[in-house]
């Protein structure tokens, strides 16, 4: 099975380095400290306290390893490299909805990243694909789930 490349900003990279590390520190220490309380009810066969704290203990480690995996697959697009000519992963792109006669602000990140509220929106997705490579004032038209869609790009800046 061919292992895809996972792309990442470098903030997106310190950001799990981050959370990895708590989870394989505190957390695991968190898990561990309940199904040591939960060891001492008595009989584990019949003890839902210890059950749930293993079923915790085998989430947690599921997680660790993906985000190893994760960061082993990495390719982090240095804050460097970001140009702001074109529409790229590490870049903000004010986008003109002519549907919605609004402007909307994408920052355009790897998948890993996603985060809708904070506008933070995948280079695989169907829009961040689509504006990838745009340049300023250009008009795209991207075919999404809802229909197609038409964006005139107002600016581009780094994240």
């Amino acid at each position: 099975m061919e292992e895809r490349e996972i792309v990442l900003t470098e903030e997106g990279y310190k950001k799990l380095q981050d959370e990895l590390a708590y989870l394989k520190g505190p957390r695991k220490m968190e898990v561990a400290e309940r199904i040591k309380i939960a060891r001492e009810f008595g009989d584990i066969s019949e003890n839902s306290e210890y059950d749930e704290a293993k079923n915790e203990q085998a989430l947690l480690e599921a997680k660790i390893l993906e985000m190893e995996n994760t960061l082993r697959l990495a390719k982090v697009v240095p804050d460097d490299d970001v140009s702001t000519r074109k529409v790229g992963v590490g870049t903000k792109v004010t986008v003109y909805d002519y549907e919605f006669e609004e402007e909307v602000v994408y920052s355009i990140v790897g998948a890993a990243e996603v985060n809708l509220e904070q506008g933070k929106i995948s280079n695989e997705s169907p829009v961040g694909k689509g504006l990838i490579g745009k340049k300023k004032g250009e008009d795209v038209f991207i075919e999404t789930p809802g229909g197609l869609a038409k964006y005139k790009i107002v600016n581009i800046e780094r994240v």
